[in-house]
């Protein structure tokens, strides 16, 4: 089970990259919607806490990932909020 968890983890995590990247290639972020993000990013923070009280690591080190990349989105949203490529 707990291989189980590594790779969910591995996948809902890995899931974020591509619009990482997409946000900063196209320096917009327009399309993302900031109250899901934010919602979600408290959500992912939540399981974070969950996941140390409970030692379990898959959870923590899932969460702690996907929190990084949550931050990088959000930063990247509110950076490019007034860019616009020409």
């Amino acid at each position: 089970m707990e291989t189980l968890g590594y790779i969910a983890g591995i996948l809902t995590t890995v899931a974020f990259v591509p619009q990482v990247l997409q946000i900063y290639k196209t320096k917009s972020a327009k399309d993302v919607s900031l109250a899901m993000f934010l919602i979600f990013t408290l959500g992912v923070i939540m399981w974070l806490v969950y996941g140390i009280k409970v030692n379990a690591f898959p959870v923590i080190a899932a969460n702690g990932v996907t929190l990084i990349l949550a931050l990088v989105i959000l930063f990247f949203k509110f950076k490019y909020k007034n860019h616009s490529l020409k």
